[in-house]
């Protein structure tokens, strides 16, 4: 899918991390939230509340998941999930484009 339709989006954005990471929130009609955003090439560590599924629109990451000793590398067209009250570590290689699913 290359587009949400009939959708709020919450014009404030999400800031994170000075600025490396930019997001903005999308609300679908049933309630259900995805945010859209990119993070800039930086190493971050994220905490999740509820379960994510990431999906890269564009770049390229490495990955450290919950419990795992390796890192993993993915790029545009790919996703990734992460369980909820978590946390997991991101290198971005280049800039990063991408759709957070919650839940």
């Amino acid at each position: 899918m290359d587009k949400f339709d009939n959708v709020t989006v919450v014009k404030k954005a999400n800031i994170y991390f000075d600025g490396k990471c930019v997001s903005h929130n999308v609300v679908f009609a049933d309630g259900t939230r995805k945010s859209v955003g990119v993070i800039f090439p930086s190493t971050l560590t994220f905490n999740t509340g509820a379960p994510e599924i990431m999906e890269l629109n564009g770049g390229r990451c490495r990955v450290k998941l919950p419990g795992a000793m390796e890192w993993k590398t993915f790029g545009a067209g790919e996703q990734f999930s992460v369980p909820g009250n978590a946390s997991f570590e991101i290198e971005t290689l280049e800039t990063l484009d991408y759709v957070c699913h919650f839940g």
